[in-house]
C-alpha cells in the first residue's frame, strides 16, 4: 500500500522516542495504530494524535448524538464511525421511521448492512422478498441487495444500522422516487 510518512517525536514519558507511520492513500479516515508504547491516532492528513495507553476508548451517547436524515429518507444517529471515533471499518448508528413512515427503495453497491429491531415493527422487503419485523430481529442486507423498511406499528420504529464499510451517502443509489 502506498502511501506517505509522517514524523513525530512529541511523547508524553520522559524519554522520547522518533515514531515514524505511513499514512495510507485513499479516503480521509481515522486510522489507529501503535508505536509499542503509545496509540498513534491520525486525525487527518496533516494531524497525528498520540494517545496514552490505555486512553483510546470511545464511548458516544445515543441521547448526545445529532440527528441527520439519510439520502434514503430515514432518520439517523451516528454512534460511532470515522467521523467520530476511532472506527475506521464500520459504522455504528440508530434509525428512526415514524408510524406509517418507510425509507426510500436503495442499495449500497459496496456497503453491507445489518439491521437490528429495538422498537416497534415494520415490514422489510429484500431484493423482492417481504417479511414482518419486530423487536429483536436482526436482518442481514448484502452488498447490492435493493432494500426498503416501513413501519407499521403505531409507535417510531427505531433501530441500530450496522454498516461496513462505514455509511457514507455516495453509497447510497436510490432506486425509486422519494
Amino acid at each position: 500500500m502506498e502511501g506517505r510518512a509522517c514524523e513525530s517525536a512529541a511523547f508524553t514519558d520522559s524519554q522520547a522516542r522518533p515514531s515514524k507511520i505511513t499514512l495510507p492513500s485513499g479516503p480521509k479516515k481515522p486510522i489507529v495504530g501503535r508505536d509499542g508504547f503509545h496509540a498513534v491516532r491520525v486525525l487527518n492528513w496533516d494531524e497525528v494524535e498520540l494517545v496514552p495507553p490505555g486512553k483510546l476508548m470511545d464511548i458516544q451517547n445515543l441521547n448526545s448524538a445529532p440527528a441527520f436524515t439519510t439520502k434514503d429518507g430515514s432518520e439517523i444517529r451516528e454512534l460511532l464511525a470515522h467521523r467520530n471515533s476511532a472506527i475506521a471499518n464500520q459504522s455504528l448508528a440508530e434509525a428512526r421511521i415514524p408510524a406509517g413512515g418507510a425509507t426510500v427503495e436503495h442499495y449500497h453497491p459496496t456497503t453491507e448492512e445489518i439491521y437490528f429491531i429495538t422498537h416497534g415493527t415494520g415490514r422489510m422487503r429484500i431484493n423482492g422478498e417481504e417479511r414482518e419485523v419486530g423487536v429483536g430481529d436482526a436482518i442481514a442486507i448484502p452488498p447490492g441487495a435493493r432494500h426498503k423498511l416501513w413501519n407499521t406499528g403505531a409507535d417510531t420504529l427505531r433501530l441500530l444500522c450496522c454498516c461496513a464499510p462505514g455509511y457514507e451517502h455516495e453509497d447510497t443509489v436510490l432506486t425509486e422516487d422519494e
